[in-house]
Formats: C-alpha cells, structure tokens, sequence
C-alpha cells in the first residue's frame, strides 16, 4: 500500500506545473503557487477503472501531493485549487518530515462546468508522515470513500452514517459559534463599563455552553 493507504493500481505519478491554475487566478495569486509551492505531483486517481467503484456525485477522486518550501498552511492555494476542478481533491500537503490532510466538499458550479462551488473545506492537524493517521477505505462507492476521509479529518466517526450536508452544517455552527467566543474573548478585557463587561461575560459563558453542548450533538 502506498500513499494514504491506497493501491497500486490507483497511482498516477504525473507532475503539476505550478501554472496549471494560470487561468484560475491573478498575479498576486499566481505569486503564492512560486513563493511557497516545491512541487506538485498528482499521485493518485481514484475511479471506476482503478476501483470498481461508482460515483452518483463525482466520476472519480484525485490525490494530489503538495510539497512546500517551508512549513505553513496554505489556505488561499487550496481554496483555489478546489475550486479549479469539479470534483474531490485530497491534498496531501507536507514539508520536510511532516504534512496535513485537507479535502472539500463541493458542487458544480451552474453555469460552468469547468469550476466548483466549495461548500466546506476539512482539514486535519500537521501529523509525522511516518505515522500518518489516515487511509482510504475503498468501499461501498466513490461518495463513501470521500464523505469517510472528510468524518476522519474532523475526528467524528459517529458523523458516518449522516449525510454530508448534516456534518456540514454542525460544523458551521461549530465554526461560527468559535469565532462568536473568540470575539467576546477579545473585547471584554477592552470593555470599561462594568455593568457592560458584565452583560459580555454572561453572553460569552452562554456561547460556551452552547458550544460544548453543540460538540456533544451528533
């Protein structure tokens, strides 16, 4: 078994130049690919002729490998690479001895095939590749192989049997509900009216609650 866990018959070894996404974006955005991007390589092809699987969504699931120059998350590349191509991409991002998983769940755009709609992106932490945590399980079909990788990614295994856009929407509201604390984290030692930065205290402990009562949700 090679790259997260897959077959060889599914391996593809083809290189991606850096401006295979010219026409995807603009300068400064070209200039991130070169300044931060080694190398890419799509290393697998996942499909109905390496798989013996069917996709009612998507035809088929690509693997591709990012190499950086130095150690960062590279957020704005993978959105446009997402974006790029109708269908799942698993970027397998590393530098040195170290990498992170991420994967989106899209859409057709409506009017142009050639582009997608991302209607959440998963990610994992940076893990050690000699122990790296994750393998895809060929089974089932294409749109199980893929909706498994994205429960992995976010740790959630009871999330398997739920359709995709359920695990979408917790985490939305896990997302938006963090970033509502992490505002009131920020503006009450700033607050100088005491009966206000009490009003804040109460609201960020009642979005704490919700928080931990929505992450036990399944």
């Amino acid at each position: 078994m090679g790259l997260l866990g897959l077959p060889k018959r599914t391996e593809f070894g083809r290189v991606i130049p850096k401006n295979a996404f010219d026409q995807h974006t603009n300068t400064k955005q070209k200039k991130l690919f070169t300044d931060h991007i080694k190398r890419m390589t799509w290393t697998h092809k996942i499909s109905r002729e390496t798989t013996n699987l069917e996709g009612s969504v998507f035809p088929e699931i690509q693997v591709f490998h990012v190499e950086l120059k130095e150690k960062l998350a590279i957020p704005k590349i993978v959105e446009i690479i997402q974006k790029s191509i109708p269908y799942p991409i698993i970027l397998y991002i590393s530098f040195d001895d170290q990498a992170y998983l991420t994967t989106s769940q899209k859409h057709q755009h409506p009017t142009n095939e050639d582009v997608a709609i991302v209607d959440w992106t998963f990610e994992s932490e940076w893990f050690f590749t000699k122990d790296c945590p994750f393998s895809m399980k060929l089974k089932s079909s294409l749109d199980e192989v893929h909706k498994q990788l994205c429960v992995d990614l976010i740790g959630e295994d009871h999330f398997k049997n739920k359709s995709m856009s359920h695990i979408i929407e917790h985490q939305e509201k896990i997302t938006n509900l963090a970033r509502e604390i992490k505002k009131l984290e920020s503006q009450i030692p700033k607050e100088k009216q005491f009966n206000k930065k009490v009003q804040l205290n109460i609201e960020l402990e009642k979005k704490r609650d919700e928080l931990i009562d929505l992450s036990s949700k399944k």
